[in-house]
């Protein structure tokens, strides 16, 4: 990674100029048995199809508010990154009548109608599927976000020092997200590029984001990203461990 990243979505870019090819994001989720396989580019092009959706579909932009209603997901993954490259302020599991934007998995919808704004829904389903019924009010993610371009860029510059996240009631800009991923990197067992962190912690906390994505990010690593990972047994994780070619966990 460069020195001279500054946000989130520097860090991404960087790392696509790197190496593409690379994994970023394993996810897996151990009540359906998905396992999916991002790798850089193809996380980038989820991110910027996304960015454009925020941006141009939704009309959101610097200072405006995206609550993320979202368990730790690839596609929760996608949206912090995509919040991080149009500059608005990703708010984790934040009040969705106080956001201009709510973006909400299947078990959330209830909630997320009290946003006054755009409202998207992700069914989170295997490969990206969409619902066999949009709910009404909102978009399908899964509808919306294939048509949308596959590069982006910003109407406007994105600040590193503006607010970009807000997760347990803190409020982080861009700029400090990068440097307390890049400093909390060591405790997290990432020692540079090559480094694969599992995470079995949900993304409603900074450490459960870090591990689950900033930190592989800003060290040149990857994440295998595990929900609902307690039903998994100790024999089931360390194969898992062994075939993913682990080398940290975050549980």
């Amino acid at each position: 990674m460069n020195a001279t990243d500054r946000t989130p979505a520097d860090l991404l870019r960087s790392a696509l100029a790197a190496d593409p090819g690379r994994p970023l994001v394993t996810f897996y989720d151990d009540a359906t048995g998905e396992r999916v396989e991002l790798s850089v580019a193809t996380f980038a092009n989820w991110v910027a199809k996304t960015s454009n959706l925020l941006q141009g579909d939704l009309a959101a932009g610097p200072g405006d508010r995206v609550a993320l209603l979202l368990p730790a997901h690839w596609q929760t993954a996608v949206w912090l990154l995509a919040c991080s490259s149009v500059g608005v302020i990703a708010d984790v599991a934040g009040d969705p009548a106080a956001a201009d934007v709510v973006v909400s998995g299947p078990d959330t919808l209830e909630a997320a109608r009290a946003c006054s704004g755009e409202r998207v829904a992700l069914a989170l389903r295997p490969l990206g599927g969409r619902f066999p019924q949009t709910p009404a009010g909102f978009v399908d993610y899964a509808v919306e976000v294939p048509s949308q371009g596959d590069r982006f860029a910003p109407f406007a510059p994105v600040d590193p020092e503006e607010p970009a996240l807000i997760v347990a009631g803190r409020e982080f800009s861009a700029a400090e997200v990068v440097d307390r991923a890049r400093a909390e990197a060591t405790g997290l067992g990432l020692t540079g590029p090559g480094s694969r962190l599992l995470s079995g912690l949900p993304y409603d906390t900074w450490e459960g984001l870090n591990a689950g994505l900033y930190g592989p990010l800003a060290t040149g690593g990857s994440v295998v990203l595990c929900r609902n990972l307690s039903r998994l047994d100790e024999e089931g994780l360390a194969k898992r461990i062994e075939s993913e070619r682990v080398t940290a966990t975050a549980r």
